[in-house]
């Protein structure tokens, strides 16, 4: 017997009130075998959170495929996978056709299906629902253009165009509470710009899955190459923009990445994916001298810096581990989170942000490469310089020594770094201003300090990220009404 939550018959109902808790409901009456464990949500044993599953490769998503129209997927095993899916809950096959893989993650598969029963629902979160009203009206038929009186049998039924939703099948080795805290924070976020919004979710047993709507996108590593200032400008304004909705409710994405964040450049419109790893901020968390006045946090490591023994180590460290939440993707981590700062902000975001920048300037995917946080250090080092890299690890009450000799003192400039991987720095050219404020934008977002990193808020009122959106309001403002009214006439 299958549970639901909420069934989409009653979406309005159940998530109108913003105090009303979330919860999963249920279809029909439940038996102890379908109910959830509840007790089993409260008792997370602290060693499966010091050893975090990570999101270790850069490619590796829910949404890793480009929504290019594709046959069904062929593969045997995704085959069955489907099946079994659809024999999992009753009425399945009434309400979803499933139709192709269309990326699988650490932690869940997804999958593209029609919405058989699109029109028997409140369908409030289809960003192309408004675009259906301007649909053209039926051709006029041969009796009517004959003077003679219209039959209503004759008139032709034009077919509704198929709507698509993406069915997040989530893998019954994740905790319960890993995917009870992901169900709420899209439950939170419904309605916010650029964010994917959760439809409904169904579970069966120890089978859950997520009803996401379906957005048409590119793969990243086709088009990033290509992009201009502007292109980019846009790109990261519909990003920050999902980033400024998602911080303004004190969450963490914890995973921002390109293949986290489907965008389409023809549309020119993008959405923030996968909640697998979100977190609210605050959440099991522990005060970090990072957070501290600097007068204070000297004090606090006065004792770590005049201990220290140079050229040497302990022979046995008698410190506690740090335990700390270092999930995410490699080469997209912020400094914090690879020196285990114990209380994280909505700023690792904002770091993970400026990588994708720092790779659509650069023309390099990935920028970072490292296997381990060891080695991201020495990448994050080697461009930052020594000198700022041991700063940022005082910040959080860690020492960094190295005798790396490709780590200098002083590291590498943002404009140095792009004019050399694009293959410029021996041809004398220059940046062009567009690119230096590209630049100075990236500056504020790949600061190794989050106390001097720039928030989302104010990341979407810098110059580079309104790069155009003036000129284009006020087109939009001079213009729209009368093609409205054309169209109209036509």
């Amino acid at each position: 017997m299958a549970t639901v939550m909420p069934s989409r018959s009653r979406h309005v109902d159940s998530f109108q009130a913003d105090s009303q808790s979330f919860r999963i409901h249920e279809d029909a009456p439940s038996t102890e075998d379908t109910e959830m464990n509840e007790s089993a949500l409260q008792d997370e044993d602290e060693a499966e959170q010091e050893n975090e599953p990570l999101e270790e490769d850069g490619q590796n998503s829910d949404y890793s495929d480009s929504s290019e129209d594709e046959p069904p997927d062929d593969d045997s095993h995704f085959q069955q996978d489907m099946v079994k899916l659809q024999n999992a809950f009753v009425g399945f096959r009434q309400k979803y056709r499933l139709i192709k893989r269309i990326g699988e993650g650490t932690f869940s598969t997804v999958y593209k299906a029609e919405d058989l029963a699109y029109d028997k629902y409140d369908n409030s979160w289809d960003p192309d629902k408004e675009l259906d009203k301007w649909t053209p009206p039926p051709l006029k038929n041969s009796a009517s253009q004959s003077g003679t009186a219209p039959s209503h049998e004759s008139q032709p039924q034009r077919r509704r165009k198929p709507k698509y939703v993406a069915i997040k099948k989530i893998y019954v080795t994740s905790s319960p509470s890993r995917i009870l805290n992901e169900l709420e924070l899209l439950h939170d976020l419904r309605g916010c710009d650029s964010v994917c919004p959760l439809i409904t979710a169904f579970r069966s047993t120890d089978q859950v899955v997520a009803i996401l709507p379906y957005f048409r996108h590119a793969d990243f590593r086709d088009y990033f190459r290509k992009m201009t200032v502007p292109d980019m400008a846009i790109y990261l304004r519909s990003l920050f923009t999902a980033l400024a909705s998602v911080h303004s409710h004190n969450i963490l994405h914890r995973d921002i990445k390109p293949t986290n964040f489907l965008y389409d450049p023809e549309t020119r419109r993008g959405v923030l994916v996968d909640f697998g790893l979100a977190e609210r901020e605050g959440y099991d968390c522990r005060p970090c001298v990072c957070h501290d006045d600097p007068v204070a946090r000297k004090a606090k490591l006065r004792p770590l810096i005049s201990s220290e023994k140079k050229g040497a180590y302990l022979r046995e460290d008698t410190r506690p581990a740090r335990r700390a939440n270092r999930a995410g993707t490699r080469g997209f981590r912020a400094p914090e989170v690879l020196f285990k700062c114990t209380e994280q902000t909505t700023k690792i975001d904002i770091w993970s942000a400026g990588v994708i920048l720092l790779t659509i300037l650069s023309r390099r995917f990935p920028f970072f490469n490292s296997a381990d946080d060891v080695e991201a250090m020495i990448e994050i080092a080697t461009i930052f310089g020594r000198q700022r890299m041991q700063a940022a690890a005082l910040l959080h009450g860690c020492m960094l020594e190295t005798t790396i000799p490709t780590i200098g003192r002083s590291g590498f400039s943002f404009e140095g770094i792009i004019l050399w991987s694009t293959g410029r720095s021996e041809t004398n050219d220059k940046l062009s201003d567009d690119e230096k404020l590209a630049i100075q934008f990236l500056s504020r977002c790949m600061e190794l300090d989050p106390s001097r990193r720039i928030s989302a808020e104010d990341a979407l009122k810098h110059p580079f990220l309104r790069m155009g959106l003036d000129e284009s309001v006020d087109a939009a403002s001079n213009t729209g009404d009368d093609d409205e009214m054309d169209m109209l006439k036509a």
